[in-house]
């Protein structure tokens, strides 16, 4: 485990760093949105519930193993802990997840009726995988809010085994979930589904 503990200090560092950005831009108000890293092929670390990702530290964060068991004496998961798990066992390229909590990824998930919301027409659809110009697109589809989370996790699975190209889906209500190689790319995939979530939603204000 000592290269285990060695990833978990840089990644915690990048998480916390990543957590700091994204409360300053409001797509973290309080203590809502989760973060997490993959250690390795069987641990993970991912903030610890309830604490403000503003003002995280180490402290903050918890280790967590593929199987949904507490590695951290003391520390509570967040609900959605498990949402994380299963899709860092779809691949062993996804390194990090970001669940943000913005006002248009809010707004957007419970007024768009269809199961899912296409993003076109942009250039930072570039910064998405997949996508190599702005006549490209990428819909998020969205889920109903469950309590029940591997009820939940479960529909989410099944869309990816149909659909194993999405790059990220809203939960109604609850915000946006994306995912990356490195935490680095998985901030990437943030800014530009926010930057995109912004923009589709001030141009519905203006044709709704």
């Amino acid at each position: 485990m000592e290269e285990t503990h060695e990833h978990l200090e840089a990644r915690a560092a990048q998480l916390i760093s990543a957590g700091s950005l994204f409360h300053g831009r409001g797509w973290m108000p309080a203590t809502s949105g989760s973060l997490s890293a993959r250690l390795d092929d069987h641990h993970m670390v991912i903030t610890a519930s309830g604490h403000h990702k503003g003002d995280l530290d180490q402290n903050d964060l918890m280790l967590v193993d593929l199987d949904g068991h507490v590695l951290s004496t003391g520390k509570q998961p967040a609900a959605e802990t498990f949402l994380h798990i299963i899709l860092y066992r779809r691949s062993a390229d996804i390194g990090a997840v970001i669940h943000t909590h913005s006002v248009p990824a809010m707004v957007l998930s419970r007024v768009v009726v269809e199961a899912g919301l296409t993003l076109a027409g942009d250039d930072v659809l570039k910064a998405l995988p997949g996508c190599t110009t702005h006549h490209d697109s990428v819909t998020l589809p969205i889920f109903p809010n469950d309590g029940n989370i591997p009820q939940l996790a479960a529909q989410v699975d099944d869309h990816m085994n149909r659909h194993p190209d999405t790059p990220g889906y809203l939960i109604e209500g609850h915000g946006l979930y994306t995912w990356g190689r490195d935490v680095t790319e998985a901030r990437h995939h943030v800014e530009a589904f926010e930057f995109l979530l912004d923009c589709e939603l001030q141009r519905r204000r203006f044709d709704p």
